[in-house]
């Protein structure tokens, strides 16, 4: 994979993401399948962390030599209420951590001039049908104040619009 480069090729969608762990995972992707059971069933509760046209020009060994060298080993984000967002869609909005995101962030995109999206996680997408069970009190139901620790980061792709698959799990930071 020595030439390999992140991005858009043809159908292929690769990103860089932050899976929620268990036992939390768990609370939050069943809630999900009921908010919008089409974005459950293409990826588990995520944070992005880079989309596939910020890191086009970076190559798999720089990315992870970046990673290495991030100035932590967990990333620490904790998330509000959930909150609705274009027509029907639902996430919840990150309170705690954005700044050692966007420090992740240039780290891993070699530069402090990027934009810097606010994390969160999607719990429904409006980009799918609403679902049956897409409803914002039923979201609120997720227990506040959830702190979520992330070490490790995934790279994911997706062909076309089948679901997302990971391809690397890398720690983040020197974990030696």
């Amino acid at each position: 994979m020595d030439g390999f480069r992140w991005g858009i090729v043809s159908s292929r969608r690769i990103q860089l993401s932050l899976y929620v762990a268990e036992p939390q995972a768990a609370t939050i992707n069943k809630l999900r399948e009921r908010l919008d059971p089409v974005q459950s069933g293409l990826i588990p509760a995520h944070v992005t962390l880079c989309r596939e046209d910020e890191m086009a020009s970076i190559s798999l060994d720089d990315l992870k030599m970046r990673l290495r060298a991030a100035p932590m080993s967990t990333l620490v984000l904790g998330f509000g209420r959930p909150q609705a967002f274009s027509s029907h869609g639902i996430l919840l909005p990150c309170e705690t951590g954005a700044e050692q995101f966007a420090v992740l962030r240039e780290c891993l995109l070699g530069s402090f001039g990027i934009s810097q999206p606010p994390p969160h996680i999607t719990l429904a997408h409006p980009r799918n049908p609403k679902a049956r069970g897409n409803c914002l009190a039923r979201a609120r139901q997720l227990p506040g104040g959830l702190s979520i620790a992330f070490n490790q980061v995934n790279a994911i792709e997706q062909h076309g619009n089948e679901a997302w698959q990971i391809i690397d799990s890398m720690p983040i930071g020197c974990t030696v």
